[in-house]
């Protein structure tokens, strides 16, 4: 593939680059937030890991087998022995010396430089040490209103949220009950969900309390449409655009 697929919503939803425009380029490196800035997107999702020496390093998998095809654990890793990994390209085979795991600040760059809100993944459940200091790196780039910091640990949002209440930060999950509900109101949190688990009634609700919908992972126009339907705010996406 080697475009984005049209997706005609008008500019009512949100459109966000999964791990960059990890549809066209190897997911999570400089080349996908590239090329996911140059496109009409409204952000660039990421995921930051602490490594072994307390670093904090732009990746997704616990460990680099699926990426690169190294048994390498992320955070048993210090960040220099990371950093000189190089991947393959998304043809699996194909030798690039500028696909590499890029720091939080080199993320944080390409999405200032195209203006592109930074929707950024705390991964596992970090030290209160770790989420500040996450979050005092955004702030450095004078980045925090235009960072949504997301997490599946509601431990980590609320962490964030009690240091930087004004911060935008959404739950990761697939929990649409009362309960968990509850949480993401109590705690100023929007929600980020798996959109297989979305209901028009969990949108109505979350839309009354006045948060926003973010879905994942919505690739294909059937499904993107669906989402339109129920009144989404925000696509996170591969390849849509």
């Amino acid at each position: 593939m080697t475009n984005t697929i049209a997706f005609q919503n008008k500019g009512k939803i949100k459109m966000i680059a999964h791990r960059g425009l990890s549809g066209l380029e190897r997911e999570n490196t400089c080349p996908a937030f590239v090329a996911a800035g140059v496109k009409s997107y409204y952000g660039i999702e990421s995921d930051v890991h602490v490594t072994r020496d307390g670093k904090y390093i732009i990746v997704h998998d616990d460990d680099l087998k699926r990426i690169a095809g190294l048994d390498m654990s992320v955070e048993g890793s210090t960040f220099d022995e990371l950093r000189a990994v190089r991947l393959k390209d998304t043809d699996g085979a194909s030798e690039r010396t500028d696909l590499f795991l890029p720091t939080l600040d080199e993320y944080l760059t390409i999405c200032k430089k195209y203006e592109k809100v930074a929707v950024l993944e705390l991964k596992k459940t970090m030290t209160e040490e770790h989420v500040l200091g996450i979050a005092r790196t955004v702030a450095a780039h004078e980045y925090l209103e235009k960072t949504v910091f997301i997490s599946f640990s509601g431990e980590n949002l609320v962490i964030l949220k009690k240091q930087y209440p004004s911060a935008c930060a959404q739950f990761l999950s697939r929990d649409t009950s009362e309960a968990a509900i509850r949480f993401m109101v109590e705690h100023d949190l929007e929600a980020d969900y798996d959109h297989k688990s979305v209901t028009k009634e969990f949108v109505d609700t979350m839309h009354a309390h006045g948060k926003r919908v973010n879905v994942w992972t919505v690739n294909t126009l059937e499904n993107a449409e669906k989402m339109k339907e129920l009144g989404v705010d925000m696509i996170t996406t591969n390849i849509l655009e």
